[in-house]
Order: structure tokens, then sequence, then C-alpha cells
């Protein structure tokens, strides 16, 4: 006669997963393209001015790729100098988060074919959308999975090419685009180094910021599918409640504008690096993330780049304080206080 196995009593117990008490970034990276497009050349493509473009964004210039660069290639640039500074391997990273907007096949991943030529072994790899809040996304849910225990070290890049995505006829946007990489490993810590991530989304504004062809549209037409924004909201929304959400972040952390050493918005506009500012009352000797002026706005890998440029030229240093926050198309953005590595 067949017997069963004996089944466990019920009501065992599940073994559940056990992470670090607390979740600190190891190691930053970034990495921009090598051809530079002055404001010069940018008016060869609109009806635009240096002095224009300089007052209403702060930008003097961006980087967009050329020959033999794209955002996988840019990604890993970034990674390889974080995983490094970080003191580890790639076979140490047990996940990859990448949030990128112009990796332009909906699969594989980003993150898995970056995984594998980075050599990170059987690391967990996903791609997330999230547009300028990017970085501060990755990074908020590579602390959960280091503090949840889902991973032990965590790779988290913000990567766009939106040069490839951008119409050039489009005074309103041209001038404002970039690409570049920033990436961030996160690993354990016996010590509060990150405070809590603000986020959120607001949907109904998702028409201000989109691309202008779904993927069938584009192929249909034989146009690309590129990026399209309506300013002034975007404006109020950034100025008001993106304001008031870097002012929750920081207090999220327990922490009063004077306890900030450093402070890096996503570089969208000057303006509204100003507006934010104004509105954080913060002390004169907070050193302000003005990236923008060399790199435009490169989106996701925005506040990667600029903490990365911040700490090369001695304006942020290790064990500074830092309030990051992104924000962008969705609408979503996300911030949160950090210890700069």
């Amino acid at each position: 006669m067949h017997r069963h196995p004996a089944r466990r009593p019920k009501n065992v117990p599940i073994t559940a997963s056990k992470g670090s008490p607390y979740a600190r970034i190891e190691g930053l990276g970034a990495a921009v393209p090598s051809r530079v497009v002055d404001n010069a050349e940018m008016c060869t493509y609109i009806d635009s001015s240096d002095e224009w473009i300089q007052q209403r964004t702060g930008i003097i210039e961006r980087r967009w790729v050329g020959p033999g660069e794209d955002v996988r290639t840019l990604s890993l640039a970034a990674a390889r100098q974080a995983i490094e500074r970080a003191g580890l391997t790639p076979a140490d990273v047990d996940a990859v988060i990448i949030s990128t907007v112009s990796h332009l096949v909906q699969t594989p991943s980003l993150a898995a074919i970056v995984a594998a030529e980075l050599g990170c072994q059987d690391a967990a790899a996903f791609d997330i959308s999230a547009a300028c809040a990017g970085f501060c996304y990755g990074i908020g849910m590579a602390e959960s999975l280091v503090r949840s225990g889902a991973a032990t070290h965590v790779l988290a890049i913000g990567a766009e090419t939106l040069s490839e995505m951008t119409d050039l006829s489009d005074r309103s946007t041209a001038f404002l685009f970039a690409d570049g990489a920033g990436a961030a490993v996160v690993g354990p810590s016996d010590v509060a180094t990150m405070g809590p991530i603000v986020w959120g989304s607001d949907g109904d504004q998702a028409t201000v910021i989109e691309m202008n062809r779904t993927w069938p549209e584009a192929v249909a037409s034989g146009q690309p599918s590129q990026i399209m924004m309506d300013g002034r909201p975007v404006f109020r929304w950034a100025t008001t409640f993106i304001a008031e959400a870097a002012h929750r972040a920081l207090a999220a952390a327990g922490l009063a504008p004077e306890d900030l050493d450093v402070f890096v918005p996503h570089q969208a506009n000057n303006r509204i690096t100003d507006a934010m500012l104004r509105h954080l009352k913060l002390p004169d000797s907070v050193k302000v993330a003005r990236t923008i002026k060399h790199y435009g706005n490169n989106s996701a890998a925005s506040i990667g780049v600029a903490l990365d440029a911040m700490i090369a030229s001695g304006e942020a240093k290790s064990g500074d304080t830092c309030l990051i926050i992104g924000f962008g198309a969705g609408l979503v953005y996300a911030g949160q206080v950090i210890t700069i590595p």
C-alpha cells in the first residue's frame, strides 16, 4: 500500500529573512560622456541664445554620448567606480537596480546585462522607471533590501542618454537634457547613516512630462519617441510641493537645516534650486549642488553625477550629512538624508 509522507504539523513558523539594523552608502561613482555640447552649438539647433539659456536654467554646456558610448557603457563605468570605492569586488554585489528611461527595449533589463558584464555572479537584477527621481528611488530600495536581509550589497544606478530622446527642434526642451550615469553601493551598517525615504507620486499630472509616441507608433511613423514637457506646471510643482517634500525628508531624519553640510537636489533648473533654498532656509554654510552648469539635466543620473563632482572638487567630503531629492516625470519624487561615504 502506498504511504504518504508524514505531513508537517500546522502552524510551524516560517523562517524569515533577517538583515542589518541599518544601511549605509559604501561607495559612489559617476560617468559622463566625452562630448561637450555648449550653448553656442545648441543655438545652431534652436532659435535661442547663450544668455537666454543661462538665465532660464544656469546651463552653459551639457554632455551627450558619442560613438561607442551608450546607457550601458555609462552604467558600467559608474558602477565599476562605485564598487572599487566601496572596497568590494563585483562578486560581492548580490543585487543590481538600474533606474532608466533610456534602455529602449522592454526586455532583457539593462540591470541584468550590466550585472553580467561586471561579474556580479547570480545577482538579482531589475530596472525601474522613476525618471529624474530614479537615483533616489534606487537608493531607497537598496536600503530596504539590505535592512530586510534580501541582499547584503546592492548596486543602485541611475543612467540616461536623453540626448537620443530629445526633439532638437523644440526650443523649450532641447537645451535641457543630457546624458550620464551615477552609481552607489549600499551595504550593512551598525549605525544609522540614512534617513527615512520620503517619496510619492501625482499621476494626475502624468501628461506634463511624457513621451510623444508609444513604441508601436514610433515604428509605424518612422519617427523616434521623444520627451515632451509643459514647463510651467512642472516649475510650480517643483517650487512648491517638492520644496515641502525636501523639508519633510529633513524632518523625517530628525534634523534641522543647520545640521546639513550638503544639499543635492535634482539638477533640473537653477531657478528651482533657488526656490528650494528659500523654502528650506538653509544656512550659507551648506554646500549646494549646481552641476547643471556643466552637465545639464541628465535625469536619473543627475544626483549621482552631482555628488561625485562635489566630492571631486572638495565641496563635499566623507562623513558629511547630505540631503538629496529627485523629482520628475510621473510625476514622482523621492528624497532622504544620507551620509557621504
